[in-house]
């Protein structure tokens, strides 16, 4: 299944389309986009919620601290070169600590050792989705699952990760077309298994 970007709007938000969803996204290295971005989060979902969460930190084999953060609520989605950011706004800060909201991933606790470790962000509530896809479809076997079959067994869709781009040059001041697609559906696909996997949506 090929994501694509569909089109841009005015304020520069991309749509990027994931099999039949379309994802508003979010590409910046501006901390005041990013309290922009929290803000009207907030605004929506001032109960808390689920967030899909992922990290970026190659070029591949070379040590250094995470180069993009992605995040995502419901069909919304923030891809942030926080390794190129002017500032990392309090709000980010506020947001990851914020125990209303559950961050969910593959390997999200190593993911967020990695942003603690970089830039002491504290990342307050976890969910490995292998654990939670095992424990709720009852199938040991998913623990050891990554994100493209946790997608298929949840969503029943075939999720592209091309490897080229897995181990691309994150660090890149301005990410590639085919960068920016990868980020932005790692997000959104953490959120919408867990999603599916708490509704009971599967």
């Amino acid at each position: 299944m090929a994501t694509e970007i569909q089109g841009i709007y005015e304020d520069g938000t991309y749509v990027v389309s994931f099999d039949e969803d379309c994802i508003d996204t979010t590409l910046t290295d501006s901390g005041d986009v990013v309290d922009w971005w929290l803000g009207e989060t907030y605004r929506t979902h001032h109960g808390g919620g689920l967030v899909g969460l992922d990290v970026e930190w190659r070029p591949y084999r070379i040590p250094g601290p995470v180069a993009v953060l992605q995040v995502c609520v419901d069909r919304r989605c923030l891809v942030f070169q926080i390794l190129h950011a002017d500032y990392v706004p309090e709000a980010l800060f506020g947001f990851l600590a914020d125990g209303r909201f559950t961050f969910v991933g593959v390997g999200v606790r190593d993911d967020a050792a990695k942003l603690r470790a970089g830039y002491g962000l504290e990342v307050a509530s976890v969910v490995d989705l292998r654990r939670l896809a095992a424990d709720t479809l009852g199938r040991s076997e998913l623990r050891r699952a990554g994100l493209q079959a946790l997608v298929w067994e949840v969503m029943g869709v075939q999720m592209e990760k091309p490897h080229h781009v897995r181990v691309s040059a994150w660090d890149a001041r301005t990410l590639s077309d085919d960068q920016f697609k990868y980020a932005c559906t790692d997000a959104f696909a953490s959120f919408e298994v867990g999603r599916r996997l708490y509704d009971g949506d599967y």
